[in-house]
């Protein structure tokens, strides 16, 4: 059995302070995957890089307090890729992967087109050139765990407000129809749908600041597990937390019956 959590920090030096590290510690989890650093590389600190029982790995945005991934591990990863080959994107250190025999574990950080039209017009872009390097991993024949806050919500029931929100960043028309291309044509699986097909409010993961989103649970399901198919068939438990708030997102936790092969 492995334990693999997602967690948006929306900074790591934010979520520290509020009490990130001690939940972690408490999960006991075998992989942690974090997104939204907004950290540099001289802005970590011990517990930030390795956590008591993990080791870290990141992949840091050159932009300072921007984007940023990171995956927590229990033991040392066989070869460990930051960056999925595409400058514009791997300048925003969205991507890190961890291989472990058979598994590879990633963290990304899908970019938001909210704040502008040229921010969208890089979200296409974004879409367009890691599409292919999807298709490339499933093809590869490796079990493959891709964690991470993807900022769409995929069907209607992935969000409180779906009528309204059909002309806005995050569950457009060409979103929508590109995240079902990786499910039908690539071929991996939304992991948490395995388990919860139907589920709604309690499946959100995000909540805007604005107005009182996190009180009423007008929120959007936007952090996924997306898994090869013989991980997916595994899943047997999954968890969002809510109990405490480290940042506008919950962390999302599966579980899947797996052994990690040498």
């Amino acid at each position: 059995m492995i334990k693999i959590i997602s967690a948006n920090l929306n900074g790591i030096r934010s979520a520290a302070k509020k009490g990130f590290f001690e939940w972690m510690a408490a999960q006991q989890a075998d992989f942690v995957c974090v997104q939204e650093l907004k950290a540099q590389a001289a802005d970590m600190t011990d517990t930030f890089l390795n956590p008591p029982g993990y080791l870290g790995y990141f992949h840091y945005a050159e932009k300072k307090g921007y984007s940023g991934t990171g995956i927590y591990c229990r033991t040392q990863p066989d070869a460990v890729v930051t960056g999925f080959g595409c400058p514009e994107f791997d300048a925003e250190g969205r991507y890190v992967q961890c291989d472990f025999g058979n598994l590879t574990v990633i963290s990304v950080y899908c970019p938001s087109g909210s704040s502008s039209p040229e921010r969208q017009e890089a979200k296409f872009r974004f879409m367009e050139v890691f599409l292919p390097h999807l298709a490339a991993l499933h093809a590869s024949g490796r079990e493959v765990v891709i964690c991470g806050d993807w900022n769409i919500a995929h069907k209607e029931i992935d969000l409180k407000n779906w009528k309204s929100n059909q002309k806005n960043s995050g569950f457009l028309p060409e979103e929508r129809a590109w995240l079902t291309r990786v499910f039908d044509e690539v071929g991996l699986v939304d992991a948490y749908r395995v388990l919860h097909p139907d589920a709604t409010g309690d499946a959100y993961t995000w909540w805007s600041n604005r107005g009182q989103a996190w009180a009423k649970n007008v929120g959007w399901r936007i952090d996924y597990h997306v898994t090869t198919k013989n991980i997916a068939a595994t899943a047997k438990q999954a968890a969002i937390y809510k109990d405490e708030r480290f940042s506008d997102h919950a962390p999302l936790t599966l579980h899947y019956d797996w052994k990690v092969e040498a």
